[in-house]
């Protein structure tokens, strides 16, 4: 899949640029970095393009949807119709190194931002074509510290046997299944990457041609949406 082969290569050349920059004080280095994931951004604009939807009905800047929870929050990616009803949201996420410090971080991320998200959808927060797609994509790093098997802590009760032995990679693996077994997103997406010139599917059900595919079904059947 090119459009995703060229989404991984510009993940790594702009963490590469801001890694020259980090040492910048002055906002260059923000500049000339941009943001990591804009290749995915490009990818699903192309999707939506395939799919009919008008580029004025997608936005990737200033996305924040009310919730219930809190006030608001600023999605990566969302799709409106011209009648003003939210049809996609999506959560673009990332992480090379540090993982344990960072994974029950993201973790509760994601957890949190789908069920504020429900929630809000259900008191009726904003307007909406039947039920929204949710999505959720993570680039995580391929290497030895992501691929190792992690202890668990078991001071008082033990975890899940799913955990036993799962490094950081089986982790966001199992976090992302559960995602979507407890319908919290529409699809969520696993990818697990060295370098820009390589990267690889974790499992068949987290692939992003899965994701893309069902994404594409979804906005082909809100069709009537944008043909009125």
């Amino acid at each position: 899949m090119p459009d995703v082969a060229r989404a991984i290569t510009l993940f790594w050349e702009t963490k590469d640029r801001q890694l020259k920059y980090s040492v910048d004080t002055s906002n260059r280095g923000a500049v000339v970095a941009g943001k990591q994931l804009d290749g995915f951004i490009d990818l699903l604009r192309h999707i939506g393009r395939s799919a009919g939807i008008p580029d004025e009905c997608m936005f990737d800047r200033n996305n924040y949807l009310p919730g219930y929870f809190r006030s608001s929050k600023d999605w990566d990616f969302l799709i409106i119709s011209p009648s003003g009803n939210l049809l996609v949201a999506i959560e673009l996420k990332s992480q090379v190194g540090s993982y344990g410090n960072n994974f029950n971080n993201r973790a509760e991320e994601a957890i949190g931002t789908a069920t504020d998200f429900w929630t809000a959808f259900r008191e009726n927060e904003f307007p909406t074509y039947g039920t929204p797609w949710l999505g959720y994509i993570m680039l995580i790093g391929d290497d030895d510290k992501s691929s190792a098997p992690v202890r668990n802590h078991c001071n008082h009760y033990q975890v899940l046997p799913e955990f036993d032995n799962a490094s950081y990679i089986d982790r966001y693996r199992i976090l992302c299944e559960k995602l979507m077994t407890e319908r919290l997103y529409t699809c969520s997406c696993l990818i697990a990457s060295s370098d820009k010139s390589s990267y690889r599917d974790i499992s068949d059900q987290l692939s992003i041609s899965r994701f893309i595919n069902s994404l594409n079904g979804y906005l082909i059947g809100c069709a009537g949406e944008f043909n009125g």
